[in-house]
C-alpha cells in the first residue's frame, strides 16, 4: 500500500519588531537592555522606522550596539526622525556595517532554519487617507511630496512581485498604510502619518504581515483586505517589543 504525504507540517516564526526607539543617551541602558531580552526568543527583528531621536550617527550609535546582542537576522527601515539632522546617508553606512539589512524601497530573502522569509521595506510617505488625500496639483512643493509618496507605493508594488514565492511575506514601513492603526492620533495629523495609498500593492500581493511605526497615540491593529497590520511603535506597546508567533507550513514536508 503505497505511503500517503501527511499534509503540511507547521513551524511557529518567532518575530519581534519595534519602531520608534528614538536612541539618545540618557535611554542607552534602557535600548541595550530591551535587545538583550531578545537573545534566544525570537527568530527575526525588525525594526520600523526612527532609531534615533535628532537623526545623528551618535544616536545611531547606540541602535547599532543594541542589535549587536541579537544573533538573529535583524532589518530595519528609517523614519523621519532618522532624517532630521541630514545624516541619513551616514546612519545608513553604519547600521549596514553593523550587519542590520536597511531596506530602502528593497527587498530581502533570509532563511530561517529553512524557511524563506521575504522582507520588503520601505519607508513610506504622507498623504491621507480616502476621501481626504493629498492631491497631485498645485504648487510644485506639494506635488513633490505627493511624487515621493508615489515613489515609495511603486517600489513596494516592485518588491513585493520580487518576493511573490517566497512562504513568507513581509512588510515592513514607517508610515501606516490603514487609519484603523491611527485611531487614538488627532484626525488632524493622520494625513502626516501615512497614506492609504500604499494599501493598493497590499492589497493586490497580500503578504503575510505588515508592520509599522511612527503613530505613537496610535491603535496597535488594523487589517487590509485579510492581511494584519500592527502598529509596533514602541509607545503603543508598552515601551517594550511587539512580538508575534506566526504559524506557516513546511511546504516539503517529508513522508515518514
Amino acid at each position: 500500500m503505497p505511503l500517503s504525504s501527511p499534509g503540511p507540517r507547521r513551524r511557529t516564526l518567532r518575530i519581534a519588531a519595534a519602531g520608534d526607539i528614538h536612541s539618545h543617551e540618557a535611554n542607552r541602558d534602557q535600548i541595550v537592555d530591551a535587545f538583550s531580552r531578545l537573545e534566544g526568543e525570537v527568530d527575526l527583528l525588525l525594526l520600523a522606522g526612527d532609531l534615533t531621536s535628532l537623526g545623528t550617527v551618535e544616536e545611531a550609535e547606540i541602535a547599532c550596539a543594541a542589535a549587536e546582542r541579537v544573533a538573529v537576522p535583524v532589518f530595519a527601515v528609517l523614519g523621519n526622525h532618522d532624517w532630521q539632522a541630514d545624516q541619513a546617508g551616514e546612519i545608513a553606512a553604519r547600521l549596514r556595517g553593523t550587519g542590520i539589512r536597511l531596506l530602502d524601497r528593497e527587498a530581502a530573502i533570509c532563511q530561517v532554519d529553512g524557511l524563506e522569509v521575504g522582507i520588503v521595506g520601505v519607508k513610506g510617505f504622507v498623504g491621507g487617507f480616502a476621501p481626504r488625500h493629498l492631491p497631485d496639483f498645485g504648487e510644485p512643493l506639494l506635488r513633490a511630496l505627493y511624487a515621493e509618496t508615489t515613489a515609495e507605493v511603486a517600489a513596494l508594488d516592485a518588491k513585493l512581485h520580487e518576493v511573490a514565492t517566497c512562504p513568507v511575506r513581509i512588510v515592513l514601513l514607517h508610515y501606516s498604510p490603514v487609519e484603523e492603526t491611527l485611531e487614538g492620533e488627532p484626525r488632524e495629523i493622520f494625513p502626516l502619518l501615512g497614506s492609504d495609498r500604499l494599501a493598493a500593492p497590499i492589497l493586490e500581493h497580500g503578504p503575510d504581515l505588515v508592520v509599522h511605526g511612527h503613530a505613537h497615540a496610535g491603535a496597535p491593529r488594523g487589517r487590509i483586505g485579510g492581511v494584519p497590520v500592527y502598529n509596533v511603535s514602541l509607545p503603543v506597546n508598552g515601551n517594550d517589543f511587539w512580538r508575534l508567533d506566526l504559524e506557516v507550513p513546511h511546504l516539503h514536508s517529508p513522508i515518514p
